[in-house]
């Protein structure tokens, strides 16, 4: 992008954002992240080193745990279920039960309601299974499942497991769990609702460990989720984002466990219902937990621990709660197993209830993705394609389903361009690592064209181009390695790794590299949308190296300053040239550092494109860890149009690179933040 430096049209300044007194810093247990690649790098997402999957694999099926289900043990490098077998659907008992049992790993989709006979029966699960709802459809009535002792890398996710009452409230004659584990390692249980059993919901026992439950409604029930049965306190369990509506106890119990991180769970328990909750979270034994920006609404004793239990608490939101509320002792830092993320505590309720439970885009799209196509990409012959770009030429324009081209490791050089007339594809790497899948080349701005008919000019020097809707890149690195220093010569250093320009376009575990011009998020024309989520990724660069006029929302990522090709400290993290009454960049839960001089990078400034006065550029920054690298007035001018016109705030940052609310350093009110979070800036997509 290249700055202008005509006569800009100023407009009238505005003041919707105030300054104030400092506001709080985000709550602890952030992400941390370390040095570029660290943090998000082989050991955050664990990945079988094996052959791409078959083709009928579908895209989620490649998704692992977080959590304790995500930490190297016992042999088991995190959990990922079946992933690297078949996928098949089954509507029959006698098929679920038949690839349940197998010794092959599988990828199970249950596709409508399958009722269990005799009733109360718990179908055995083997190793290495996925077994996954379709959509909402996927339902088991009258029974469960059981994981014994030695059964390891399992997923249960998106089902609805419900109805095994026997009538007797206190069941004393009916062990029959939804889910139950005996001795199981490495067991992912996310998605689900889980309902009306005779026993429990989830009973963890007998040392099982390295469990992560997540985003699961639990309802209707007795003794809901415990944990323990055994003298050894050697279990470790992480239990995040559950919604708990009307359980009596166990919400979860836990005995003689090593470490349980209970973090942004809804316990609520309405007056006047026929359930009334007997105690909340119980840490008994010698347990040692961890509970964190959790959300306790009318529940009877919500916080319980014995004598001989440790119990830190910190973060968590009371509502009309009464009884024990107890905590003491020391217990451990999760950050120390792995990294995670809280949401706030205040934000739990209305989170839970719009994301807890199965959904729609989970397990249906493995009939979508049968029905549409799976490419293989490999340097080596192995795959149908040996370059990127020859896959997504195979792709038929016009395509209604989904196309997923899986790329396996190597390092590609060439372009790739995903057309507008291609919508609904995939690029994934079946690496390890995002560094394994690396897409690379070399154009810049000035860069003459090969046919002679000048040069590619910013947009045209990109690596990879993507100008097809509801588009997704995962697992991947996607650089510009165009050398600066080695051409001064040139005119236009502008050097783009990614560029955007469609809409519905999702970049996840990525790493994005350059120098000048790294990412331009971009529309497809002023008056188009285009929406952007990028998460759990790196972006790398030193000069504007985000820009453009995208809606985008950059979460749960680490952008890592770079010094210029002459050794010097100086840049600016964004460049945004937002379109008058549309969002612009949201940098949201992030870290911004990099081994460059103290207060030496801005983090934005407005991008009038072509000095066009009517743009409105829009850049915040908030709940991000800055580093020393940023100016204390980060914020600045650019082509003659000034930064105070436009709109650029800060919200509840933190680190030394971050600073109160004064006249050039302009902090959103709390009230102001509230509409300017994620789905403010996301809409009606989910991505």
């Amino acid at each position: 992008m290249r700055e202008l430096h005509g006569k800009p049209r100023h407009r009238r300044r505005r003041t919707a954002l105030v300054t104030g007194a400092p506001l709080a810093v985000a709550a602890a247990g952030a992400l941390v992240y370390g040095t570029a690649f660290g943090a998000f790098g082989e050991d955050a997402e664990p990945r079988a080193a094996a052959a791409p999957a078959p083709a009928a694999a579908p895209a989620w099926a490649d998704d692992a745990a977080d959590g304790f289900a995500s930490v190297h043990a016992q042999g088991q490098k995190g959990t990922y279920g079946g992933r690297d077998g078949k996928t098949v659907t089954v509507r029959t008992l006698a098929d679920l039960e038949k690839y349940a049992t197998a010794r092959e790993p599988y990828v199970i989709v249950v596709a409508g309601t399958i009722a269990v006979d005799p009733k109360g029966k718990e179908i055995k699960v083997a190793s290495d299974k996925t077994i996954v709802g379709a959509g909402t459809a996927g339902h088991i009535v009258g029974g469960g499942f059981f994981l014994g002792r030695g059964v390891h890398n399992v997923i249960i996710r998106n089902l609805t497991i419900r109805d095994a009452y026997r009538g007797t409230w206190n069941d004393k004659e009916h062990d029959w769990d939804a889910i139950q584990m005996d001795g199981a390692h490495h067991v992912w249980i996310d998605h689900n609702d889980l309902r009306h059993m005779a026993d429990g919901l989830i009973d963890s026992r007998k040392d099982t460990t390295h469990v992560t439950v997540s985003w699961n409604r639990l309802s209707d029930n007795n003794k809901t989720f415990g944990i323990g049965w055994t003298e050894n306190a050697t279990a470790d369990l992480t239990i995040h984002h559950n919604w708990f509506r009307e359980t009596e106890q166990r919400n979860p119990s836990t005995d003689n466990v090593a470490h349980a991180h209970l973090y942004n769970n809804y316990l609520q328990d309405d007056a006047g219902t026929r359930i009334t909750s007997s105690y909340g979270s119980y840490a008994r034994g010698r347990t040692k937990m961890v509970l964190e920006n959790s959300y306790f609404k009318g529940v009877n004793n919500p916080v319980v621990k014995d004598s001989s239990a440790a119990l830190v608490r910190r973060g968590n939101v009371f509502s009309g709660t009464s009884g024990r509320n107890e905590s003491g002792g020391t217990a451990f830092d999760p950050k120390t197993y792995y990294k995670y993320a809280l949401d706030r505590a205040a934000d739990v309720p209305a989170l839970l209830k719009s994301g807890a439970g199965p959904r729609s885009s989970l397990g249906a799209a493995a009939g979508a993705r049968a029905a549409g196509r799976v490419l293989t990409v490999a340097k080596d012959g192995s795959g149908r394609y040996t370059s990127v770009q020859k896959a997504v030429d195979a792709v038929p324009a016009g395509n209604t389903s989904r196309a997923v081209i899986r790329v396996a490791p190597g390092t590609y050089r060439e372009t790739v361009e995903v057309p507008a007339n291609k919508p609904h594809v995939t690029v994934e790497g079946t690496g390890s690592s995002r560094k394994d899948t690396v897409i690379v080349f070399n154009n810049a701005a000035g860069t003459p064209k090969p046919d002679g008919s000048g040069t590619y000019g910013t947009g045209g020097s990109a690596t990879f181009a993507v100008e097809a809707d509801d588009f997704t890149a995962r697992n991947l690195t996607v650089s510009n390695d165009f050398d600066e220093a080695r051409n001064q010569k040139l005119d236009g250093h502008q050097a783009v790794a990614l560029r955007t320009a469609a809409d519905r376009v999702r970049l996840d575990s990525l790493i994005v590299s350059g120098d000048q011009d790294t990412l331009l998020l971009d529309t497809a024309g002023k008056d188009r949308p285009g929406r952007v989520h990028l998460t759990n990724s790196y972006v790398i660069g030193n000069t504007d190296f985000v820009f453009g006029r995208a809606t985008a929302v950059i979460d749960k990522s680490v952008l890592t300053l770079k010094k210029r090709w002459d050794g010097t400290s100086a840049g600016y993290v964004t460049a945004p040239s937002t379109a008058a009454g549309r969002k612009g960049f949201l940098i949201t839960r992030c870290t911004v550092n990099g081994d460059v001089a103290a207060r030496s990078f801005h983090l934005g400034r407005p991008w009038h494109a072509g000095g066009d006065a009517t743009l409105d550029p829009q850049t915040t920054v908030r709940d991000t860890v800055l580093s020393a690298a940023i100016k204390p007035g980060p914020w600045t001018d650019m082509g003659g149009f000034s930064w105070k016109d436009d709109r650029f705030a800060e919200y509840r940052n933190s680190g030394p690179g971050a600073g109160g609310p004064r006249g050039d350093r302009p902090h959103l009110t709390d009230a102001q933040a509230t509409s300017q979070e994620t789905a403010d800036w996301l809409g009606d997509w989910k991505p």
